[in-house]
């Protein structure tokens, strides 16, 4: 651990929740064995329960992750506390809970508040906590947010204002937690560490930029949550973006949060805005994936059966800035599609002269291209030419690879990254107000445009208009 971390409780609003049951508990739990993690948790939600009856629930929930030990057991009944939620709103009951959980395990008042609440409980929970002196205390208080953060560039300044009235930016913590992966955070060690790559990362030597968030499920039982989502807000405004910004942004002046975060800023800034020419929408219709059929989206229960909501988005934005003029960067996204990969791939420029030819028209090789894996296998691939043996000019690509798990083992949760970093106070991998603002700022023409949805069969690559976007290109280098 980089810093020295307090003893404090952590605080989890929506407690028997999925979130705080799937990923969580299991993270504190991992992080209390492996790291000495000296934390209480006081689990809250809407369900009248007692302390007994939300050990018994977190101890199936950390079985289900592989943790059914005695010591797990054991961890439940000494650290793990329950409060409801007040129906009214008024937090006081709540608080004083608190105090009484931080006298019993004699804490000095330092405290996480995590929100694993649906978006439309944010706002209640941010003002019941506020007006319940809970942004306050005899140590630290730290807000952390789930995404969505907000669902358009209104909603997201409303929930910034609000969240600012009772906290300092510098005590919240909106969590996206693809910025915990650990390859995602390689992206900066990979550009900044290697003299070589740093080189030529700019528009003299990039061709284009391809960001693939690609999902093997579809929608299942969100359906009702997503009907009014969509691929735009659900994953094009918050990971595809803040991939984006890392792999763009100039060397910031020192790894401090916001020297780092102030960089991904002005990643947005230079972002020309979006031509809906250069924007192609899609809608999965029932076909197979992974050998499995999958019905229509609109036959999904919660989904209105005429539903436009697109499960795929594709689009290219160009980044007016030094580094990156004429380069276009393709972002694409999608529910549904063959296999489940998230990747950044790098199209390096030709040689300027073609030195190998098949027949006097046709050069001989392939742009270098770089593949940058982010899941399911983390690592990367430079693919460069190579001469086949013999008396030929016959050229090969072939990739030079890196893979997390051969060199490390097991690569850590995004989530145990994330909450560590809460409870050391690193707010590097969690993104700011004006980054929220920017990012909804830059997609809000799409979330009122009237654009085509095309249909696309599920266990396909998304709609054929995708692949036009990448001019003579033609075709995706990630999947097809």
């Amino acid at each position: 651990m980089s810093r020295p971390i307090e003893r404090h409780v952590f605080v989890v609003l929506g407690a028997t929740g999925d979130l705080a049951t799937r990923k969580l508990l299991p993270a504190l739990y991992h992080l209390a064995t492996s790291h000495g993690l000296d934390t209480v948790v006081l689990g809250a939600g809407t369900r009248d329960l007692g302390d007994e009856e939300f050990r018994r629930r977190s101890r199936e929930a950390l079985a289900a992750a592989g943790y059914g030990s005695e010591e797990a057991a054991a961890w439940c009944a000494r650290r793990l506390h329950y409060a409801p939620l007040p129906a009214d709103g008024d937090y006081r009951s709540f608080a004083a809970r608190l105090d009484q959980v931080e006298v019993q395990h004699s804490l000095p008042g330092n405290r996480v508040l995590y929100l694993a609440l649906p978006p439309q409980a944010f706002p209640a929970a941010i003002s019941g906590l506020g007006a319940a002196g809970l942004s306050h205390s005899p140590g630290w208080a730290r807000l952390v947010v789930e995404k969505p953060f907000g669902s358009d560039l209104a909603t997201a300044r409303d929930l910034n204002h609000l969240a600012h009235r009772h906290f300092a930016e510098d005590q919240v913590y909106r969590i996206d937690h693809y910025l915990g992966k650990e390859t995602v955070q390689n992206l900066l060690v990979f550009r900044f560490a290697n003299p070589l790559f740093e080189a030529s990362w700019n528009r003299d030597r990039i061709a284009r930029v391809e960001i693939t968030v690609a999902e093997d499920t579809g929608v299942g039982t969100r359906g009702r949550y997503y009907d009014g989502a969509g691929a735009v807000r659900d994953m094009l405004q918050s990971h595809l973006t803040q991939v984006l910004t890392l792999v763009a942004m100039e060397a910031p002046v020192s790894m401090a949060a916001d020297a780092v975060r102030a960089e991904k800023v002005k990643v947005l800034h230079s972002v020309r805005p979006l031509d809906p020419a250069e924007v192609v929408l899609g809608q999965y219709q029932a076909g197979r994936v992974n050998n499995e059929a999958l019905p229509a989206y609109r036959d999904l229960a919660g989904v209105a059966p005429d539903s436009a909501t697109p499960t795929f988005v594709a689009a290219t934005l160009h980044i007016d800035n030094w580094r990156w003029q004429g380069v276009p960067f393709h972002l694409r996204t999608g529910k549904a599609l063959p296999r489940r990969l998230t990747e950044v791939t790098v199209v390096f420029r030709p040689a300027p002269v073609c030195l190998y030819h098949g027949r006097p028209d046709q050069c001989v090789g392939h742009s270098d291209v770089l593949r940058l894996n982010l899941q399911p296998d983390e690592g990367f691939r430079l693919e460069i030419e190579v001469k086949e043996p013999g008396a030929t000019s016959r050229l090969r690509t072939v990739p030079l690879s890196f893979a997390y798990a051969d060199a490390f083992g097991e690569v850590p949760d995004a989530y145990e990254t994330l909450l560590l970093d809460v409870v050391e106070g690193d707010q590097t991998l969690f993104v700011r107000a004006d980054e929220v603002e920017e990012s909804w700022n830059l997609y809000q023409p799409l979330l009122g445009a009237a654009l085509p949805v095309h249909p696309y069969a599920a266990g396909s690559w998304g709609p054929a208009a995708a692949c036009a976007l990448l001019g003579e290109v033609g075709a995706w280098s990630a999947g097809g």
